[in-house]
């Protein structure tokens, strides 16, 4: 873990500023369909990567291509006229489902600005089987679908479509590359069970190397803080209750995916994998959905501000 740097004062500010909104920050579902969402578009949507009864996930389908490093919008169609029509949002499914088959590769160190870490990890998994890349890139679809749906043109990092990766320096050149107005890397946590809750991982102010976040820092937090409260509001689920000091947020110096970028950028941890309460909320499909669709309303937000 790198240190951690001071959380701007604006930043929990804005977040308290979105929970007033909303019918309180506190109480949580326990349970598959709880939450006051509405029905958006997507919302209906099946989704591909849901557990089987025993929790485990199915092998990924199609042929790996590694010159698939991302995607554009998964629709054939125009996208609609909508209040984010003109603007481009990546979205960085963390981790890959192959990735578990490709250990050598991505233990592989490349540069983050400040140093050296490993290309890409396999991420968590809940104690069923079900694998955080699974869950990353369910929700993923989901929040492009919602995106779309308001005019955005919606950039993948990702569609588990090559052999591993994409590595984290990459990662960070797709959204830099793409001149996204915003970055959102969808993850979720593996931490102690009873730690329990959601929390956005900021960009701290950093100059060394290749990287340099100074011109990114305020309105990454922005983005961060709109998340947090539009997470709270629609998923119900409560900010993080072992990192961040219970606001939802948490600025490290330690991500190459954040430390690279040039654009708007924020990890999303939205619970964590293995605690039994809320992975019960992380395998759910309509938790997925909430969880999608809280994400998109801060971005909506972010971009519309």
């Amino acid at each position: 873990m790198g240190s951690i740097c001071a959380r701007p004062l604006s930043v929990a500010a804005a977040l308290a500023a979105v929970c007033l909104t909303a019918a309180g920050c506190g109480g949580g579902p326990e349970a598959d369909g709880a939450g006051a969402a509405s029905p958006r578009p997507g919302a209906d949507a099946a989704s591909s990567t849901a557990p089987t009864p025993t929790g485990k996930q199915p092998e990924p389908s199609g042929t790996a291509s590694p010159s698939a490093s991302d995607s554009d919008s998964g629709s054939a169609k125009p996208l609609p006229k909508g209040p984010l029509t003109g603007r481009t949002v990546v979205i960085d499914p963390g981790h890959n489902p192959r990735n578990r088959d490709h250990t050598r590769e991505i233990n592989e160190q490349v540069d983050i600005g400040t140093g050296r870490k490993e290309c890409d990890t396999t991420g968590t998994s809940t104690d069923d089987g079900y694998a955080e890349a699974r869950f990353t890139l369910d929700v993923s679809h989901r929040l492009r679908t919602l995106l779309e749906a308001e005019g955005a043109r919606v950039r993948l990092t990702h569609d588990a479509d090559r052999p591993f990766g994409p590595c984290i320096d990459e990662r960070a050149r797709i959204g830099n590359e793409a001149k996204a107005d915003a970055v959102v890397s969808v993850h979720a946590d593996g931490s102690a069970v009873g730690n329990r809750g959601f929390h956005v991982i900021l960009p701290a102010r950093v100059r060394g190397g290749g990287a340099d976040t100074s011109k990114i820092v305020r309105s990454s937090a922005d983005l961060g803080a709109r998340i947090a409260g539009h997470f709270v509001r629609t998923t119900g689920s409560e900010p993080s209750n072992y990192i961040g000091g219970k606001t939802g947020l948490d600025t490290r110096n330690d991500l190459g995916g954040l430390n690279l970028s040039t654009v708007p950028k924020v990890f999303v941890e939205c619970g964590n994998m293995r605690d039994p309460k809320d992975a019960a909320l992380l395998t759910s499909a309509s938790w997925r959905q909430k969880a999608a669709q809280g994400m998109a309303d801060g971005i909506s937000s972010y971009l519309k501000g």
